[in-house]
């Protein structure tokens, strides 16, 4: 069992986007010395001036780290920093972890598990859920699939991340819960886009109208935080629709594979793919709300507000 502490253990990380630059940030604060590497090293000057070291490779990360994380953007993206020629696994040492936190196939964090293992390495799929404010503020959902010791190694290290850390189950558990929990999210925003869309066109100050079903049984994660920023047209990316049209793509394949019929995860999915086709996809997840105000030629972001916000 891999013993985590800060000053001992080397943290490797590929990906410093939207979320991962907080995530390893938080780390690096809590005393872990890091590697990352990144498509863009541009993208990761602040933490290098911070003090991480940068590696040309995914491969490089892994041969100088402990643990290797990786938060990166498609599934396709997932198997090249990790069973590419210059992938992580080409680089590992034994007894190692590997830690895949991007969203994506569960059958692909089973295959990642099994070529760890034929190699003496440990592999646990842990994506997450709470965006770029759950990422700067520590407070992720941490949805974990792999083999009980190496989660337990880990717990260290999830606790600088995240609030809410569950091991599911065994290698691809943890995909397999961040489906639920996207399924939960595409369906709920079309309830949150809607009801502002009806509160603005019957005349109602938003604000207002949030106080109100805020806090009461209407309330979600998704109303109290995003509702504010589509109130005020702000939509920069606390994860891109590109990513969540993505992640509804993975649920509905892994639906039919099992024999189910979820019409609402397909309608949410197919209004997200209007979202992407009208240039929104590198905008948050509630820019849904710029194509359902469109069906109602409601131009959102040129309407008349009261908003003080």
């Amino acid at each position: 069992m891999l013993e985590v502490s800060p000053g001992k253990t080397r943290i490797g990380w590929i990906g410093t986007g939207v979320m991962g630059r907080s995530m390893v940030g938080h780390l690096m604060n809590a005393g872990y010395s890091a590697t990352i590497y990144t498509r863009s090293k541009e993208k990761a000057a602040d933490l290098i001036e911070k003090g991480a070291a940068w590696a040309a490779s995914p491969k490089e990360v892994a041969a100088r780290s402990d643990v290797i994380f990786s938060i990166v953007g498609f599934p396709a993206d997932v198997r090249e920093v990790t069973l590419g020629e210059q992938g992580s696994l080409a680089g590992v040492q034994p007894g190692s972890i590997l830690v895949d936190m991007t969203t994506s196939e569960p059958t692909l964090a089973v295959e990642i598990y099994q070529a760890a293992k034929a190699k003496g390495v440990q592999a646990v799929d842990a994506p997450v859920s709470g965006g770029d404010i759950g990422a700067k503020n520590a407070a992720l959902s941490i949805m974990v699939g792999g083999d009980a010791e190496a989660v337990a190694s880990l717990q260290p290290l999830f606790a600088e991340m995240g609030k809410t850390i569950v091991h599911q189950g065994a290698a691809g558990a943890g995909q397999h819960t961040k489906m639920v929990n996207q399924i939960l999210i595409s369906t709920g925003m079309i309830g949150v886009c809607e009801a502002l869309l009806y509160g603005h066109k019957a005349g109602l100050d938003l604000n207002t109208v949030m106080q109100s079903v805020g806090p009461g049984a209407a309330g979600s994660w998704s109303l109290s935080n995003l509702g504010p920023r589509m109130i005020v047209n702000n939509f920069d990316p606390g994860f891109f629709v590109e990513h969540f049209v993505k992640d509804m793509g993975i649920a509905l394949a892994e639906s039919r594979r099992m024999g189910l019929s979820l019409p609402g995860l397909a309608l949410a999915e197919q209004l997200y793919q209007s979202v992407k086709a009208k240039g929104f996809g590198r905008n948050g997840t509630h820019a849904l709300m710029l194509a359902l105000s469109e069906m109602s030629a409601i131009d959102w972001r040129n309407r008349p507000t009261t908003s003080k916000t």
